[in-house]
This record gives C-alpha cells, sequence and structure tokens, in this order.
C-alpha cells in the first residue's frame, strides 16, 4: 500500500486566486493551502483578504497582494509581485440582476470589467511578463448560468458565456507550453452573496427546490478545482465542466 500516493497533490505549487477575499474564492485558497500549494490571495476588500491570509494552513510559503483588478496600476503591481506560477484561478466575480430594458451602460460597463474583461487583461499581462510555468494549469470559475437562463440575469449570463470562449482560446494557445485552461460551472453555491439582498429567502427556497441533489457547498468547487490544479488532470484543457447537482439535468 503506497501510503503516501496522492496525484492530487499541490505540494511545490504556486497558485494565485483571484476573488479569494471571500466565498468561492477564498474556500479554493484555504483548501489548496491544505494541499501543499504556496498559494497567492488577490482581491480588493483588503480586510476580508487579511481574513482569507490568516486561515491558509501555515506550511507553505503563501503571499498577499490587495488588487482592485479593474485598476490598471494595481493590475500591473499585482503581476510585478507574482512569482512565476503553476496555477491561477479566476475566481472574481459580480452578480447584477436586470431586465434588458432597463440595463445602463453603467451596469454593462461594470459586470463585464469584474467578470471578464480584468482576467483578460491578468493573463494577457502574467504571458507577456513570462509569469506562468510550463505545464501549469488556469481553472476559470463560469456558472451554469451560461445555458441555465433566469430572468434579469441576460448580464450575467453573457459575461460567463465569455469566460468559456476565452477559456477555449487560451487553452488551445497555451497548448505548446502545456498550459491548461479549464472552466467550472457551479451551480447555486450560498455564500456570503446572501447578506448583500442579492437572493431573498423566498427565491433561495425556490433555488433549493430545483437541485436533485440539494445545493452544493464552496468545498464541492474546491475540490473540483484541486484537481484541474493538480497533475492528475494534466491531459484535460479546454473542458467546461458543469457541477450543479443535477440542476441541468431537467
Amino acid at each position: 500500500m503506497l501510503v503516501d500516493y496522492n496525484p492530487f497533490s499541490l505540494v511545490d505549487k504556486t497558485i494565485l486566486i483571484t476573488g479569494s477575499s471571500s466565498g468561492i474564492g477564498e474556500t479554493i485558497a484555504v483548501e489548496c493551502s491544505k494541499m501543499g500549494a504556496n498559494v497567492i490571495v488577490t482581491g480588493r476588500n483588503k480586510e476580508r483578504l487579511c481574513n482569507t491570509f490568516g486561515n491558509l494552513q501555515q506550511s507553505g510559503c503563501h503571499k498577499m497582494i490587495p488588487a482592485d483588478l479593474s485598476n490598471a496600476e494595481k493590475l500591473d503591481t499585482l503581476v510585478e509581485q507574482s512569482p512565476i506560477l503553476d496555477g491561477i484561478v479566476l475566481c472574481a466575480g459580480l452578480v447584477k440582476t436586470v431586465p434588458i430594458k432597463y440595463i445602463s451602460d453603467e451596469a454593462i460597463n461594470e459586470i463585464f470589467e469584474i467578470n471578464i474583461l480584468s482576467s483578460i487583461r491578468l493573463i494577457k499581462k502574467l504571458l507577456k511578463a513570462k509569469k506562468i510555468a510550463k505545464d501549469s494549469s488556469i481553472v476559470f470559475i463560469s456558472s451554469v448560468s451560461t445555458s441555465h437562463i433566469k430572468m434579469g440575469n441576460s448580464l450575467y449570463s453573457a459575461t460567463k458565456g465569455a469566460v468559456n470562449s476565452f477559456m477555449k482560446a487560451m487553452a488551445l494557445e497555451g497548448a505548446k507550453q502545456r498550459i491548461r485552461s479549464n472552466s467550472i460551472q457551479p451551480g447555486f453555491i450560498p455564500t456570503q452573496i446572501m447578506s448583500k439582498g442579492v437572493v431573498s429567502e423566498d427565491q433561495l427556497q425556490e433555488y433549493i427546490s430545483k437541485y436533485p441533489l440539494g445545493v452544493g457547498k464552496t468545498t464541492d468547487i474546491s475540490n473540483l478545482c484541486i484537481y484541474l490544479l493538480s497533475d492528475a488532470s494534466r491531459w484535460m484543457t479546454g473542458s467546461v465542466l458543469t457541477i450543479d447537482g443535477g440542476l441541468t439535468l431537467q
């Protein structure tokens, strides 16, 4: 019996996680640290980011770089301060519910900037700075909203569709350097977003009733993310992986 055998180990891998100050991003950061990764956390809220950093498994060489990815100067600082990366998880995201006839240019700019444009700029700058190692893995956090459309979520669905398309282009272009890219499409995961009033209690109960396995936990997403970051998924690239408790089966 090979007691120490673990194909999902992240030991000696350095992984950058955007949007890691809360929710899914925070859990991914903490769980990756438990798997032996050197974790770099970044996010806009410095106070919450400090809390995430404090929860990391302290056996690794971790780093915290507060940054608003929509700010060009802060983005450049993040790239400059980042070491060579073996993995990147793009978790920064915003949910904005608004019917199409009430969509404003401000809403369009805000949600596209946070959900896709900032990630594109970050990957571009990291590539140009040669900060992404060969045999590395990039994980994009998308959403089942790309195909499971809800009223008022046109902007959010559009940005997540763009995430998947950009991921596939990155997978193709990065193949020569064996840089893998994949997307995770989660269903509804209750997080701190509940406290912001984005989803009411009635809406929550309605969502739960639609999931054959019930709604998920942030660790359900982090476990899949660990697989994609590890060498266990060395032959997987350009894939969109749905994890939704059976929602889209119906």
